[in-house]
């Protein structure tokens, strides 16, 4: 099982970036796919997942500024920020698990299964 995100880089703060979670060594189309985010010093944070059947679920703190789609033929999901602000910085983590039709809560960070490397977000004010 693979997941490597792509896409991050250093914008400021206004600015738009799309993340990219290419997946590889899984049914893709059985699983939840889900975005998070660790700042330094804080704790890991789930911003967004999307089930196999496309429902979404979009934190409080982003929603409306971040938006996750996956293209299924591709085997990756995307994860659109708009309005960047600084407090986005962070690393941000593609991450997985089985469920057809089902995603766990955002919050329950231990039942996702596979994790990605991560891709940094710098942003600057």
């Amino acid at each position: 099982v693979q997941l490597v995100e792509s896409g991050g880089g250093a914008v400021q703060a206004g600015g738009s970036l799309r993340l990219s979670c290419a997946t590889s060594g899984f049914a893709f189309m059985g699983y939840c796919m889900a975005w998070f985010r660790q700042a330094q010093g804080k704790e890991r944070e789930g911003v967004a997942s999307i089930e196999s059947e496309d429902k979404t679920v979009v934190a409080e703190a982003v929603k409306g500024r971040f938006t996750i789609s996956k293209d299924n033929a591709k085997k990756t999901v995307y994860l659109q920020i708009n309005s960047l602000k600084p407090e986005d910085t962070a690393m941000y983590y593609c991450a997985a698990t089985y469920g057809y039709g089902w995603c766990p809560r955002l919050e329950d960070t231990s039942d996702y299964k596979y994790w990605g490397q991560g891709t940094q977000v710098t942003v600057s004010s």
